[in-house]
């Protein structure tokens, strides 16, 4: 158990950490001083990108939830070369309208996640497998970003040839590691037993458990796009913002200041793996998010009085959001089919809330360039943090009420009582 557990872990974590290297490369750029129709250029392909991104998060919804495990191996390979090549047009092609690339590369990167997912779903250990695999874009975020600026820094590549060069290093061992987690067992009798048999599903299932859950998903889906709008937003011009507080030469910066970050939501979602009972660990899920938010606020109001730097805001933004984000990719919504013995997988759920969170991140990118076009990305987070901070704290305060009745009402319909 030990041993498969260790090995489908680091698989999964190596797999979606090379992913990043054919998703985030360009990040390390800035494109100082480009921009096309009035829109700054690095804005503007991140657009493209996260577009792309949003667009196959909805086609995920039905495609992850209905793949089976044969399929898994070969959809992967197509589709992370399918981005590297869109990295190579992007390379080739003259700016600006090189931009249309990212949006092909964003498009087949959307599914990754997903599939990657599907083979550590359903099982005792799903706790910390989805866990150190949700560490990978934490970690790997940064990495990928530090070997971006070296290959510029260090190997003389411009801003427009680092990123293919980049995809291209991680390209072929992602296809070693998923070939590798490819040959990881099915769950046991065990595993179905503690947590109810995983299934692709079909239309009918899929509105069938949304109706089920309607409110909960809807609210848990809110407080999503928030995170998922500011981890975004803080990842995607992490370049702009520590060059903004005195960091611009440092290329480690990037991978350092993610760490501690984590090391402690690593430490807090494994010990999840310790809780037995499927609703009590559902529940403990969304007081982690709900700390998230709260942390965001915190950490914002002590920059703004203080009684920190930059440097500590960056390190508990960080925390925050990755505290909050982080069940929502893998144990959230796990342990919520379990607790309530529902037949169907994570996946579908984990692409319903995706996918409004990237379209909500297109939303917030194309505000900002308009409407506040001069105020700076730093700035920008700063002002944002507290009203992110409160709504998304009402959203998960309302979300574990309904799950509480939830469970209540279900528990008197097993055992015959009225509500």
């Amino acid at each position: 158990m030990v041993t498969q557990t260790v090995y489908m872990s680091l698989m999964a974590f190596f797999t979606y950490a090379c992913m990043y290297g054919l998703r985030k490369p360009f990040t390390a750029a800035e494109f100082e001083g480009l921009s096309f129709l009035g829109i700054d250029f690095k804005a503007l392909i991140i657009i493209s990108q996260v577009l792309g991104y949003a667009i196959s998060k909805f086609i995920g919804i039905k495609v992850i939830s209905e793949m089976g495990r044969s399929a898994r191996l070969k959809a992967v390979i197509i589709l992370t070369g399918m981005a590297e090549l869109s990295l190579l047009g992007f390379g080739l092609t003259p700016y600006p309208y090189n931009f249309i690339f990212l949006f092909f590369n964003g498009l087949p990167l959307g599914m990754i996640w997903g599939l990657v997912f599907a083979y550590l779903e359903g099982r005792r250990n799903t706790e910390i497998l989805g866990t150190v695999l949700s560490i990978s874009f934490i970690v790997s975020s940064g990495f990928v970003k530090s070997v971006g600026k070296i290959f510029m820094t260090n190997f003389g590549l411009s801003e427009f040839q680092m990123p293919w060069v980049t995809g291209l290093v991680f390209y072929f061992p992602l296809i070693v590691f998923m070939w590798l987690l490819d040959k990881s067992p099915n769950p046991t009798a065990a595993d179905v037993s503690s947590r109810v048999k995983r299934e692709p599903m079909n239309g009918a299932q899929r509105l069938a458990l949304f109706k089920k859950f309607a409110p909960g998903i809807v609210l848990l889906t809110g407080a999503y796009i928030l995170l998922t709008v500011y981890r975004d937003l803080r990842d995607s011009f992490a370049a702009e913002i520590w060059s903004s507080i005195g960091y611009a030469n440092n290329s480690m910066i990037f991978t350092w200041s993610e760490l501690p970050i984590a090391f402690v939501v690593l430490s807090a979602m494994a010990g999840l793996m310790l809780i037995k009972s499927n609703f009590k660990a559902l529940m403990v899920n969304q007081y982690f998010i709900l700390t998230g938010f709260l942390i965001i606020g915190v950490g914002t109001l002590l920059l703004d009085v203080g009684l920190i730097d930059p440097l500590a805001w960056m390190i508990l933004l960080g925390l925050g959001t990755y505290l909050g984000y982080l069940p929502f990719n893998s144990l959230l919504f796990d342990r919520m089919i379990a607790a309530f013995g529902t037949v169907a997988n994570a996946g579908f759920l984990i692409y319903v809330a995706d996918s409004f969170g990237y379209l909500g991140s297109v939303g917030i990118l194309i505000f900002k360039n308009f409407s506040n076009k001069e105020l700076s990305w730093f700035r920008f987070l700063t002002q944002s943090s507290f009203g992110l901070a409160i709504t998304g704290s009402l959203l998960m305060i309302a979300s574990i009420v309904y799950f509480r009745n939830k469970n209540h009402v279900e528990k008197s319909r097993l055992s015959g009582k009225k509500y």
